[in-house]
């Protein structure tokens, strides 16, 4: 991918232009109304950017996963609502993203007005990619903007296709994802490291080898460790591990080495005998973990060394917790860590990049999501970027004349 290659709509003439922005609409909806808005109140100002500027814009999206066809559960009409209420102005609804109904709602529309389509995943064409679905979009705009990054490893219809018949943009969502994540892996303050949590090492194989190539420091929490600890003969009791995966964590600590990148484990853990709320632990320094315990967290030593490695640093990217942080106490590392992380990000020493689910959750837990230089919301997207994949909806872009 040419990022450099990538146009935004700035200083492009949009006024009475149709503008079809490819966004990211997929938010939790309960009883009918948006339970979380932070997509679309981050989704917002693009729109109205556009809208200012007098362009006819036109949202759209897939949500959820309806099989086979229409489904009202899975219908985007409320979350064209909130966005109505979020843009304080009204957003016009169009039945289907195809056909008559989406002709008519797009022919309507006057300059700075907006309308939302209903959910692409009621045809099959959009995951199929399918160029006569493609086409069909296409025929409703004049211009391309691609604003959802959470989509853009997926060669669907709306985001790939689409980009070879219309001229094409990336959006400003799009192009603060991709600035924040070059920050850290292509043009980083160094030194750099790393934090890389999780439960497994066998979903993580790519990101860990992608980027001990990339960074300066790997440090490696949850129960990804304990695979790391097993490969090296040490005793980790009931714990989670893949034995299978062994030999692939001895692999990526010897390529880091070659690359001169050290892998940082912990020094010590938090031990119970089982996985629940409130159960009795202590902790146990690495080499004596009890056989009949289960490590369900890092240390408070591990903590320490690990926030003085941040210290040192000027650059960290987190994917993933340091320990079963959803269940108390076994949230406390990932906790402190990132609260560490938070105040030298606020102390202008640190530039700190994370993503995906569970680590926006633990960051949400600790309070210190907006003292991150930059969060993603984006998950799969996100996970591939880190293994150094192509994104076909970024390509697609790239590749636009």
């Amino acid at each position: 991918m040419d990022l450099d290659r990538l146009k935004t709509t700035t200083g492009v003439d949009v006024k009475g232009k149709r503008v079809l922005v490819r966004a990211d609409l997929n938010v939790p909806v309960q009883d009918g109304k948006v339970a979380d808005a932070t997509r679309l109140e981050r989704l917002v100002p693009g729109l109205q950017d556009l809208a200012r500027r007098g362009a006819r814009v036109i949202v759209i999206s897939h949500f959820g996963r309806p099989k086979g066809g229409p489904d009202p559960q899975f219908s985007l009409r409320p979350v064209a609502a909130k966005l109505a209420e979020l843009m304080g102005k009204p957003v016009a609804f169009a039945a289907d993203c195809i056909g008559e109904p989406a002709a008519k709602v797009v022919a309507a529309l006057r300059d700075g007005e907006v309308a939302v389509l209903e959910n692409l995943r009621f045809h099959k064409g959009e995951e199929k990619n399918d160029p006569e679905f493609a086409r069909a979009l296409a025929g409703l705009g004049d211009m391309f903007v691609s604003d959802a990054f959470s989509t853009a490893h997926r060669a669907h219809a709306s985001t790939d296709a689409i980009a070879r018949l219309l001229p094409s943009y990336a959006g400003p969502l799009l192009m603060e994802e991709i600035e924040a994540l070059r920050s850290v892996l292509d043009k980083p303050a160094r030194p750099v490291a790393a934090v890389i949590g999780g439960a497994k090492v066998s979903s993580k194989i790519d990101v860990l080898t992608n980027l001990a190539a990339k960074v300066d420091k790997l440090i490696i929490g949850g129960a990804m460790a304990n695979t790391f600890f097993l490969a090296e003969g040490v005793e980790i009791g009931k714990s989670l591990a893949e034995p299978d995966h062994a030999k692939t964590a001895l692999e990526i600590m010897h390529a880091a080495k070659a690359r001169h990148c050290e892998v940082i484990l912990p020094h010590d853990f938090v031990v119970a005998p089982k996985l629940e709320a409130g159960a009795q632990s202590h902790v146990v320094v690495t080499l004596e973990t009890p056989s009949d315990l289960m490590i369900l967290d890092v240390g408070p030593k591990t903590v320490a060394h690990y926030a003085d490695v941040l210290g040192r640093c000027k650059t960290v990217l987190w994917n993933g917790p340091l320990g079963a942080f959803e269940v108390p106490p076994f949230g406390e590392a990932t906790f402190a860590l990132a609260r560490e992380a938070a105040a030298l990000t606020k102390a202008g020493k640190l530039t700190s990049v994370a993503g995906g689910g569970d680590t926006v959750a633990a960051l949400n837990a600790a309070g210190v999501t907006a003292d991150f230089t930059y969060v993603s919301t984006a998950g799969g997207a996100f996970l591939e970027w880190l293994e150094g994949r192509t994104l076909p909806g970024i390509a697609a872009l790239a590749r636009n004349p």
